[in-house]
C-alpha cells in the first residue's frame, strides 16, 4: 500500500478574528494591530514570546468585546506582522511601539494588559510612558528571568535563530510534532502565524528576556497605575512563585487561573473571567484613586 500523503489545509483562522487595522506612526512605521473599535473603555493587549496577537489572545477577543470593552492587540516588532526595523531587537523598543501606537490613535491612557514577554513589555511601558496607562494587568509574567535554570535556555536561542533560518517550516513542524499536534486545519494556521516571525528577532527576544530585570524600578510603576496580576497558577514556564514576587513587588491585586502556560486559549472559559475581574479591578475609580 502507498504511504498516505500528507494533507494540507488553507491557513484559515480558526474563527473570524477582530478587524485588521494598519496605521503609520510617527518615528515607528507601518504597524499592525487588531481593533474592535466601538466607544467601551480601551484594553491594549500584549502577547508573548515567539507568539502574535491572534495566536496569544483570540480566545479573550469575544469575551473582551462582549464585557463592552474596545480592544487592541498589537503584532510586536520581529513576530508575526509586527515592525520589521533594522536596529536590534529591544524590549524597551517594543514598549515605545506599543505607546506611540496609542498616542497616535488618540485614545491614551488605558488599560494595558501584558502576558509573559508581552508583561515585561507592560512593565516598561508603565515606566517610560506612563502617561498612556490607566491601568496595568501582568501574567504569566514576572521582574526577571535570571534564575541559573532559565539563564542556562536563554543560551540556546542563537541556535534556535540558526534552525528557524536555515529550515523554519522543518523546525515548527517539528516541534509540534513533540507537542503531539497533528495536521489539521488549526495546526496549518498556527504554522502560518509562526511562519511570519523574524528568526533573528525571535532569537535576540529570547536574549533580551534573560536580561530583563525590573526589581530596581518597579517601585515607581506602584506608585504611578493600579495594577493586577492573573496568576497562572499550574504554569510550567514562569514558576508561580516568582508571579506572586511580582505581585508582591506591585503591591497588585491577584487573580488565579489554573491553567499551564500555553493554555490561554484551549482553557479561556477558565481564564478569561479572572482577566475580566483582574481589568475591571484597575478600571475602577477606587484603583484610580488609591494609585494617585
Amino acid at each position: 500500500m502507498p504511504a498516505m500523503r500528507r494533507r494540507f489545509y488553507p491557513p484559515l483562522p480558526p474563527f473570524e478574528m477582530p478587524p485588521a487595522r494598519t496605521l503609520n506612526v510617527p518615528g515607528r512605521g507601518e504597524m499592525f494591530f487588531r481593533d474592535t473599535g466601538g466607544d467601551g473603555p480601551v484594553v491594549l493587549l500584549l502577547h508573548g514570546w515567539m507568539a502574535t496577537a491572534d495566536l496569544n489572545w483570540y480566545g479573550a477577543y469575544g469575551a473582551l468585546m462582549s464585557a463592552g470593552y474596545r480592544v487592541l492587540a498589537v503584532d510586536h516588532r520581529g513576530h508575526g506582522r509586527g515592525l520589521r526595523p533594522l536596529s536590534r531587537f529591544r524590549l524597551a523598543g517594543c514598549a515605545g511601539d506599543a505607546a506611540d501606537l496609542l498616542r497616535t490613535l488618540g485614545v491614551a491612557p488605558v488599560v494595558v494588559v501584558g502576558y509573559s514577554m508581552g508583561g515585561a513589555i507592560a512593565q516598561l511601558v508603565a515606566r517610560d510612558h506612563p502617561d498612556v496607562v490607566s491601568g496595568l494587568v501582568l501574567s504569566g509574567t514576572a521582574q526577571h528571568w535570571k534564575d541559573p535554570q532559565v539563564r542556562r535556555t536563554w543560551r540556546t536561542m542563537g541556535a534556535l535563530g540558526l534552525l528557524l533560518s536555515l529550515a523554519p517550516r522543518g523546525t515548527w513542524r517539528a516541534g509540534f510534532r513533540r507537542a503531539g499536534l497533528r495536521d489539521s486545519p488549526e495546526t496549518a494556521w498556527l504554522q502560518s502565524e509562526l511562519l511570519r516571525h523574524s528568526a533573528r528577532d525571535i532569537a535576540e527576544a529570547g536574549r533580551e528576556l534573560g536580561r530583563f530585570d525590573s526589581r530596581p524600578w518597579l517601585p515607581t510603576v506602584t506608585a504611578r497605575s493600579s495594577s493586577a496580576v492573573v496568576l497562572t497558577t499550574q504554569d510550567d514556564l514562569v514558576p508561580p512563585y516568582k508571579q506572586r514576587e511580582l505581585a508582591a513587588a506591585l503591591g497588585a491585586k491577584v487573580f488565579e487561573a489554573p491553567i499551564r502556560h500555553i493554555q490561554l486559549v484551549s482553557h479561556a472559559d477558565v481564564y478569561n473571567p479572572e482577566l475580566l475581574a483582574a481589568i475591571a479591578a484597575v478600571s475602577s475609580p477606587e484603583a484610580g484613586a488609591q494609585a494617585a
